[in-house]
């Protein structure tokens, strides 16, 4: 793997990928422009907003801070892999009821990183929520929707385990 382009096998939303990618090129780049996968945004680029968000190899990661290089051989799920298993069908509709998104350009990053901490089981407390949610930048909202409903999708997952 000599050069400026190299050749890479990734697994993007559960498909075998192979493609000869530019070294420089930013995995949120790779995913939009060449997989036309474009629900995870570019903002800042800079790792600071969260709209880049998706995972590899099962941990919420900066797509922009990250090159589609680094990718070989991982397993990367962005939001239309992740809402396409119904993971996270619950906290997609309680966004919604709670006005939880405006613009929907963070949403995607915020959903990825809620599910993450949601994943822990339990509820956590509105603190934790906030902490975890911490990275992801929303010029809409205020928040406070969204912390709702997180924590109202954590608490209906906790009464619906037996």
């Amino acid at each position: 793997m000599s050069g400026r382009f190299h050749e890479v096998a990734i697994v993007v939303n559960g498909e075998e990928v192979r493609e000869r990618i530019d070294a420089r090129k930013t995995l949120v780049d790779f995913l939009r422009e060449e997989l036309a996968l474009t629900g995870s945004h570019v903002g800042c680029e800079h790792g600071v907003c969260g709209a880049c968000s998706v995972r590899v190899n099962g941990v919420v990661v900066r797509g922009c801070l990250m090159l589609a290089v680094q990718c070989d051989g991982a397993r990367v799920e962005t939001i239309e892999g992740v809402a396409d298993t119904d993971e996270i069908t619950d906290l997609q509709q309680v966004f919604v009821t709670r006005n939880s998104l405006q613009c929907g350009y963070c949403t995607p990053g915020m959903l990825l990183t809620a599910q993450e901490l949601l994943a822990r089981g339990g509820v956590p407390s509105r603190e934790q929520i906030r902490a975890h949610l911490s990275g992801n930048y929303c010029r809409c909202t205020g928040y406070q929707s969204i912390i709702d409903a997180v924590e109202a999708v954590a608490r209906a997952r906790a009464e619906a385990k037996p």
